[in-house]
């Protein structure tokens, strides 16, 4: 195996537990959205997230002040982000989850678009026929293999909001590979994160919502929530999508992103709340069926 190809393995493999991990952040983060404003939410999550994050880098790679050149990148890509979870979490507040899920399989389209008009990267016939693959089965899991449901989707407030934080997250991967100047993939990833929380604390303060919340009297699913996305969805997700975004084009990192309807299926089955009807798996067996291909190009 050439080391172009061991790379590039390694990228897909990080993109594979991106999805994993994003996927919890669906079923934990939509009761959350409802107990506190998104932006203290996010705010809360990053208060946690930096420190580790940080503590890893140091730890890691290590955070020298040459890492700072031209700092403006870190704040411009957190912000992008900053956005993508405010309006992820606005959205969860107005509109079902299933609608929101919908909206994100869209993620890996304008992400390989936005890397052929920014990076150069083109799409090849294979590449599309994955995407479009990816799509469709991603859709006909999150309806259920209903086409009546999907026939009947509608995209209201909660849906356009996301739709534009998507947008952002997608124009986020290549940027990556853009703006990088050579940093290692773990002390990026904090001060992008770094970024990120100063722009939602920014956010959360010009709103006002972080002085109305009595943190202490907060129910135990909401802390669950704040914990679990600090750690996994925040510290966790930045870097391997940091680490998948400098190894692959920007269309095959976001592809995963169909997976996730996939890993909401295995994850609430495994928590005991359920299995999807069979005819959802022909979705799955899509879904798997266009990283398999991705895989192998």
């Amino acid at each position: 195996m050439t080391p172009l190809r061991a790379d590039a393995l390694k990228g897909h493999a990080a993109m594979l537990g991106f999805a994993l991990i994003i996927s919890g952040s669906f079923s934990l983060g939509a009761p959350a959205a409802k107990l506190v404003a998104p932006s203290a939410l996010n705010a809360a999550r990053f208060a946690l997230a930096i420190p580790l994050l940080c503590a890893a880098a140091a730890l890691g790679p290590g955070l020298r002040r040459d890492q700072l050149g031209a700092p403006w990148r870190y704040l411009f890509l957190g912000g992008l982000l900053a956005a993508y979870f405010v309006l992820m979490f606005e959205a969860l507040r107005l509109t079902d989850p299933v609608s929101t899920a919908a909206v994100f399989t869209l993620t890996p389209i304008m992400s390989a678009l936005f890397a052929r008009l920014f990076d150069g990267q083109r799409i090849s016939g294979a590449m599309a026929g994955a995407l479009a693959l990816g799509g469709g089965g991603a859709l006909w899991v999150i309806f259920r293999g209903d086409l009546d449901a999907m026939l009947a989707l509608r995209f209201g407030e909660g849906e356009r909001l996301y739709l534009v934080g998507c947008a952002l997250h997608a124009l986020y991967t290549p940027m990556v590979r853009r703006l990088n100047r050579g940093e290692p993939p773990l002390a990026f990833a904090f001060w992008t994160t770094l970024g990120c929380g100063t722009v939602i604390f920014a956010w959360a303060l010009v709103e006002g919502a972080l002085a109305p919340v009595d943190w202490a009297a907060l129910p135990r699913e909401a802390w669950v929530a704040i914990i679990y996305l600090a750690i996994g969805p925040t510290a966790t997700t930045f870097f391997l999508l940091q680490f998948a975004a400098l190894r692959l084009h920007a269309g095959a990192a976001m592809a995963y992103g169909y997976l996730v309807p996939s890993f909401v299926i295995l994850w609430e089955g495994v928590a005991g709340r359920g299995w999807v009807a069979p005819v959802t798996w022909i979705g799955v067996a899509a879904t798997v069926a266009a990283m398999a291909w991705l895989l192998r190009r």
